[in-house]
């Protein structure tokens, strides 16, 4: 359904950061005063004036508290990733720096695209830009050879070859609090909002060790073999003796330290006869994740959820499928919203009206 132009300005610190689907191409110049974004033309987007796209308020600042001068490709990385963790990406997608310049050079300009195609590098390369960052990666299955007939290995091919860096956030930008998918179900008006496919953690500790040694001088032993082995291993020691049987302890570890872990407890008596190991579930993390979820505060109908939307996203046109029974006077009081396919986080929601990149 959302097939047609949109733009959602994020801003951190010194960048400003624009999301935009399915328009050409985005340049922003950074100065020591403020960050200027070019919009398209009138005829890059198909005759839609962009006064009519419905911008944040964000957009519309200039930045003057940032640190004069370009910055270096990892400090602007560091920027984006603040930005949205790329761990908020889906575990199939290709996220983060895709194509890195053998020479680092300052970053001055950034051209953001929906997708990075032969036409939106010629710009990029007319413009001196320092780096793309493409919201769809345009190097997404592994690549056996950089050939010029396959148009994706042709544009890393002329990326690497004008010391271009290519950046792409893809389902980041999607599932981060304040991200596409919030911004989409926004264009609603105002309700509950819920996450559908709830983002998690990345836990640096993924295993519980409990095993009981008989004696202090048995726990520093073992204590100290297990910090030689990984200093990630965090150690919590409880000097309970119920029934004199001798010092519970507990560790948590990473999963590459959960192996030589085993193996230096199974080498003492007490702890390989005690231990357990359990699996430690990663944390949610509230509001950010895949797809979204609104009840409204005030039901609109059909007609009007849709005029709302092409509002929300500057176009004429929309496309609608109408459900058996449902007609364009059918009330709206649940939506259910995501950028993708929504294959998979659709599946099995219940919501009266349905939103999504294809339909």
């Amino acid at each position: 359904m959302l097939t047609g132009r949109t733009l959602s300005f994020l801003m951190s610190r010194s960048l400003l950061i624009c999301k935009s689907l399915n328009f050409n191409t985005l340049a922003l110049f950074s100065s020591a005063s403020s960050v200027v974004p070019r919009l398209p033309s009138p005829t890059q987007t198909s005759g839609l004036p962009c006064s009519s796209v419905n911008f944040p308020p964000s957009c519309r600042l200039s930045v003057s508290a940032h640190r004069p001068g370009p910055m270096e490709l990892k400090e602007v990385l560091q920027v984006l990733e603040q930005l949205a963790p790329l761990s908020l990406a889906e575990s199939w997608d290709n996220v983060g720096l895709l194509v890195e310049p053998s020479k680092s050079r300052p970053i001055k300009t950034i051209m953001l695209t929906n997708d990075l195609t032969d036409a939106v590098m010629e710009e990029a390369e007319a413009q001196s830009c320092d780096l793309i960052v493409s919201y769809h990666p345009p190097l997404f299955r592994p690549i056996k050879r950089l050939i010029q007939k396959d148009w994706k290995q042709r544009l890393a091919v002329r990326a690497v070859e004008a010391g271009i860096a290519v950046f792409s956030p893809h389902t980041s930008w999607d599932s981060m609090r304040g991200g596409v998918n919030d911004w989409l179900v926004g264009g609603l008006g105002s309700g509950q909002v819920s996450v559908l496919s709830q983002a998690l953690g990345g836990a640096s500790h993924s295993h519980k060790l409990e095993f009981m040694v008989r004696s202090a001088e048995e726990l520093n032993a073992v204590v100290e073999e297990l910090k030689a082995c990984d200093d990630g291993t965090t150690l919590q020691c409880s000097c309970n003796r119920p029934d004199n049987s001798g010092i519970h302890v507990s560790i948590t570890c990473s999963d590459s330290a959960l192996t030589p872990s085993v193996q230096i407890l199974l080498r003492h008596t007490a702890p390989s006869q005690s231990l357990s190991i359990l699996k430690l579930e990663k944390p949610p993390l509230p509001g950010h994740g895949q797809g979204r979820l609104c009840v409204l505060d005030h039901p609109v109908t059909v007609a009007t959820a849709v005029q709302k939307m092409k509002s929300h996203l500057g176009l004429v046109n929309l496309r609608l499928a109408l459900g058996a029974g449902r007609t364009r006077e059918s009330s709206v009081r649940t939506a259910a919203v995501c950028a993708g396919s929504g294959a998979s986080v659709l599946s099995g929601v219940k919501a009266d009206l349905f939103i999504t990149e294809i339909l």
